[in-house]
């Protein structure tokens, strides 16, 4: 993870069951980690975003020999200044890391940093980790048994938190030597792809202006799961500014379309006064306006949020985000036949964007007239083919197949929406209803029985 924070706090390390605690905790947070919901945390999906992403990242991930098509990066609703990896090779990133950031070379930064964890197979040897602190911690135990048994109960004491903390620190240093790996690769991959690492060195002294705020010490690593940012900064500062990339600047136009995604999350994300307050009405520029726009809507003002957007598609009308955004603000505002046009060229100029498709399917479902149902289904249809992980896109879809009276189909779409947002119980019920009308061994009927198997395995598991 890219953020610097204590492991344990004192209290924790003073008690003799601390470290058997922590190992339950850190076995924990891995098992949750890696669930495709992230537990609690949301996931945060935006056609506009996830293309700037996937652009800022591409060459990044080439230059650290992986493949751009397998490598995802996904965004999660979490103001906190963080990235990380949890298995695979998928870069989670904290929604408050692209609203804190200055530009788009600091989180090309970051990025890189987790690609570093990824090729490294951080996540996969962290049970290396974990198994050499635990043969150090039983060791303890067995030792303090023998004192115990001997009498010396005060001994045995000692001799566990002794053990206890040996444990944590060598599985400390573990994860520090991680970091410093992932920092290296980062730079490498910077270098290697000719982005410069003026990003990375800013990001890693607003890390530590978050530490000094919050009091965080800098003078021991020992304690931490990271080395001190000021270590890492040395390290890489060199480094960084003898690289020939150190003064290339970032692509106008890239930067131009990350400072729109920046500021058009901090309008969804942050409460409407903020936005208000960064961006006031008499900043003008496409950012401020998008920014505002969101939280107009937020704030249940359709006309205020459909003035800004107007404004916006004057300078650019094919816009497709733009476009998107005002298709939303007309269906959301109940006239779902105005937001038909503006939705459908969205779809055209966006080259078919999933997310998209399923808002324009969404709409002509909206107008509940039957003309429009055959191509919500079309536009539907090719939205889940494209991508599969859209609850909504199926939710739509399962309305469209419903309407049709196809009510096995409706069930498989439905099986796959539960599946999706992990409700395996009501994902069995609905895919079996769906293989009852589906016949048997087409590629509707197989998908339908993956699903039921799957869920019934991952519902038995929730009962034990």
């Amino acid at each position: 993870m890219f953020f610097s924070r204590r492991a344990v706090s004192e209290t924790d390390r003073r008690g003799p069951g601390w470290f058997a605690r922590l190992l339950a905790i850190v076995t924990l947070s891995f098992a949750v980690a890696a669930q495709p919901a992230l537990a609690q945390q949301q996931i945060l999906r935006d056609s506009e975003t996830e293309a700037m992403l996937n652009e800022i990242s591409r060459p990044l991930i080439e230059a650290a020999g992986l493949r751009p098509e397998d490598v995802r990066i996904v965004l999660i609703g979490d103001p906190s200044l963080n990235a990380f990896v949890a298995g695979g090779q998928i870069v989670y990133i904290n929604s408050g890391t692209i609203t804190r950031a200055d530009n788009a070379n600091e989180v090309q930064g970051v990025i890189a940093h987790e690609l570093g964890h990824i090729t490294g197979g951080h996540i996969a040897r962290m049970g290396q980790g974990m198994q050499q602190a635990t043969s150090i911690a039983i060791l303890s135990l067995i030792l303090a048994a023998a004192a115990m048994a001997a009498g010396a109960g005060e001994a045995a004491t000692g001799v566990m938190a002794a053990g206890q903390q040996a444990a944590m620190g060598k599985f400390l240093a573990f994860t520090r030597t991680q970091e410093s790996s992932a920092d290296q690769a980062g730079a490498k991959y910077l270098s290697a792809a000719g982005e410069s690492g003026r990003g990375s060195i800013s990001f890693f002294k607003r890390i530590q202006n978050e530490e000094f705020r919050l009091a965080i010490p800098q003078t021991d690593s020992y304690n931490r799961t990271h080395p001190l940012t000021g270590e890492r900064l040395q390290a890489l500062e060199n480094l960084y500014k003898n690289d020939p990339a150190w003064d290339k600047p970032t692509d106008p136009a890239l930067e131009a379309r990350f400072q729109r995604v920046r500021a058009k999350l901090a309008g969804y994300i942050d409460d409407p006064q903020r936005t208000m307050t960064q961006f006031p009405e008499s900043d003008t520029s496409v950012p401020a306006r998008y920014a505002r726009a969101y939280a107009w809507h937020k704030r249940a003002y359709p006309d205020k949020a459909g003035a800004e957007i107007d404004a916006l598609l004057a300078n650019a009308p094919h816009d497709p985000y733009f476009l998107e955004l005002k298709g939303q603000i007309l269906l959301e505002g109940g006239k779902p036949r105005e937001a038909i046009p503006p939705l459908r060229e969205a779809v055209q100029r966006s080259g078919n964007a999933p997310m998209i498709g399923a808002l324009l399917g969404h709409a002509l479902i909206a107008t509940e007239d039957e003309a429009n149902f055959a191509e919500a289904k079309r536009v539907l249809r090719l939205a889940v083919d494209r991508d599969n992980d859209n609850p909504f896109a199926w939710y739509q879809l399962g309305i469209v197949y419903d309407r049709e009276g196809d009510q096995a189909r409706a069930a498989l779409a439905t099986a796959e929406r539960y599946n999706l947002t992990g409700q395996p119980r009501l994902a069995m019920s609905s895919a079996e209803m769906a293989m009852r009308g589906i016949p048997q061994g087409t590629p509707d009927w197989i998908r339908a029985q993956d699903i039921a198997m799957v869920s019934k395995t991952a519902t038995e598991k929730k009962r034990r």
